[in-house]
């Protein structure tokens, strides 16, 4: 094994939306040196950047992971596949590109369980720091930061009526999902640059490369973190066919993801000790929730025959319809190539008893009996639903201490008796939507799961065997001061100097809406907590050197 010469003040590890941005900020001191390791490639793919493309990313191992869960009883004995971006930039290289904040009440209740400084006044100011909005600078957006925001570059008369029956059914249009309160029905806003991905390799990276106190390496798989005196103070990696040790002075960086980041925790020893002692791996710290608290949006993609409308399953099933699309994107970098793979949202209530919206659709013109299949041959459009604040919470384990041994993922969807209630009442209000004046025109008829299921019994069944991910995997590194926490409200993990864990697995609760934003925000506040905390180290340094001349600390 070699030991590099170097020493760096930051290792981060993973180039997600949190790596990126976290390198781009803690190596604006020249003085600082960092590292960022990532498993995966280059983004230079075609397809990462054609919004289309992640048809041709997700599954691809070029840029994917190709986990798959568990066979999941909730699920009918089904295992998903469960997509994670394995590439520069993350999952932000192969996602749907939309940006959502949440609602106001996600971060309030996490400030409400002691987390200090995470209230929806305390994270708004973040999330405009970083952000780049097409409509200028307010209230509510920012227009000088790097995450670029901007309309989508197409419409549907389908999707228009969808957004007019949803009104119908007391759903109001709205213009905008991200003032905190999303209830509504609009077309998603994404993260793309006239018509092309902008992914957080683009972003906050590829701007900053040239910095000579920034080091980045891909293909490096991070096997375990090293420490000394108690204190994390390494990582060993794989580069090519060598085992290689990187050394820090001030902290190791774990921006892995909801699954990434628990692995490698669990492979240095830090982790539930049965879990550990069962692998013949030393338990260096115990910690229970390090890969508990899984939580996931679950989807239940509803579709519709039409008639009398235009879909993307009659434009993709012709040559014609496939040149017409190719065309206009080479010309303007619009039609169904610059899509997302959503264009419509609405955020709803699955009954009274709810305060806020707890119901995201995202609505689509198009249809296909599951994810990678040939869109059907007939017009029709597809209303996925998700419960947006599941109850069912599962895990992530190493299989082995090998860090090329694909991860236990149980997410245990629908194992909580009100995520099934949400489940009937979701499918319920899609058709109360369907059957609205304003779709009348287009004759939806219902294909998946069929009308003659009309029971909560029958209901519940039809969730198990329709229900899929829609890729939002968070809080296996749980935020908080309890025995299931992992990492308190600096994202400093408990009981080990020295490491942080930055990425969506902090959350404690899930995020109502899509994650990706969400996550860049983490990262965003992350970044001004560790140069806090370097500035306050090395105040607390020079205070106590008495014999040495004050002297100012470098700032950051």
């Amino acid at each position: 094994m070699q030991t590099d010469s170097v020493l760096y003040d930051y290792i981060i590890v993973g180039a997600g939306p949190a790596g990126c941005l976290l390198a781009n900020r803690l190596s604006q001191n020249p003085s600082r040196r960092v590292l960022l390791l990532e498993a995966g490639g280059q983004d230079n793919y075609a397809w990462i950047h054609v919004p289309v493309g992640y048809l041709y990313c997700i599954g691809n191992p070029r840029t994917d992971w190709c986990f798959k869960t568990e066979a999941e009883p909730g699920l009918g004995g089904r295992a998903l596949n469960y997509p994670r971006g394995k590439v520069l930039g993350g999952c932000s290289s192969i996602n749907g590109m939309i940006y959502m904040r949440g609602q106001a009440r996600d971060y309030d209740e996490w400030a409400a369980q002691g987390n200090k400084g995470w209230g929806w006044q305390d994270v708004l100011p973040v999330f405009k720091r970083s952000e780049n909005h097409y409509a200028g600078g307010s209230d509510v957006h920012g227009a000088q930061g790097e995450w670029r925001v901007e309309q989508q570059r197409l419409s549907w008369a389908l999707l228009d009526a969808f957004r007019e029956a949803a009104a119908q059914t007391g759903i109001p249009s709205i213009p905008d999902f991200n003032g905190g309160d999303n209830e509504g029905c609009s077309y998603f806003q994404v993260n793309q640059r006239r018509g092309v991905r902008w992914n957080a390799s683009k972003a906050f990276l590829r701007p900053v490369l040239q910095r000579p106190n920034l080091t980045v390496l891909t293909g490096a798989e991070v096997s375990r973190i090293e420490f000394d005196k108690g204190r994390a103070s390494a990582v060993v990696a794989s580069i090519g066919k060598q085992l290689r040790t990187m050394r820090s002075r001030r902290e190791i960086i774990l921006c892995c993801g909801s699954i990434g980041s628990p692995m490698v925790l669990q492979r240095s020893g830090i982790g539930p000790r049965a879990l550990l002692e069962k692998l013949g791996i030393d338990v260096r710290l115990e910690l229970p929730g390090v890969g508990a608290n899984l939580q996931d949006h679950l989807q239940l993609r509803l579709i519709y025959k039409v008639s009398n409308g235009h879909t993307l399953n009659q434009m993709a099933g012709s040559l014609w319809g496939k040149m017409n699309m190719g065309l206009r994107y080479a010309l303007n970098r619009s039609g169904p190539l610059a899509m997302a793979p959503s264009q419509l949202g609405a955020f709803a209530r699955s009954g009274p008893e709810q305060a806020t919206a707890n119901l995201e659709y995202h609505v689509q013109p198009l249809s296909l009996e599951r994810f990678g299949e040939p869109l059907h041959g007939f017009p029709a459009f597809t209303a996925s639903v998700c419960d947006l604040r599941p109850q069912s919470r599962g895990t992530v384990e190493i299989r082995s201490a090998l860090a090329d041994a694909a991860p236990v993922i149980r997410p245990r969807y629908l194992s909580h008796e009100t995520d099934l209630k949400v489940a009937a009442d979701a499918i319920r209000l899609t058709r109360r939507i369907a059957c609205a004046p304003a779709l009348a025109s287009f004759e939806p008829v219902e294909y998946l799961p069929g009308v003659t299921l009309q029971t909560d019994e029958q209901l519940r069944e039809a969730a198990s065997l329709i229900g899929t991910t829609i890729f939002h995997p968070v809080g296996t590194c749980k935020m908080g001061q309890g025995r299931d926490a992992v990492v308190d409200e600096r994202l400093r993990v408990h009981g080990v100097p020295g490491l942080r864990v930055v990425d969506a697995s902090i959350m404690p609760t899930i995020t109502s809406g899509n994650t990706c934003s969400p996550t860049v925000m983490i990262a965003e506040k992350a970044a001004q907590m560790i140069i806090e905390d370097a500035l306050t180290d090395e105040h607390t340094v020079s205070a106590g050197m008495s014999a040495a001349p004050e002297r100012p600390a470098h700032s950051l």
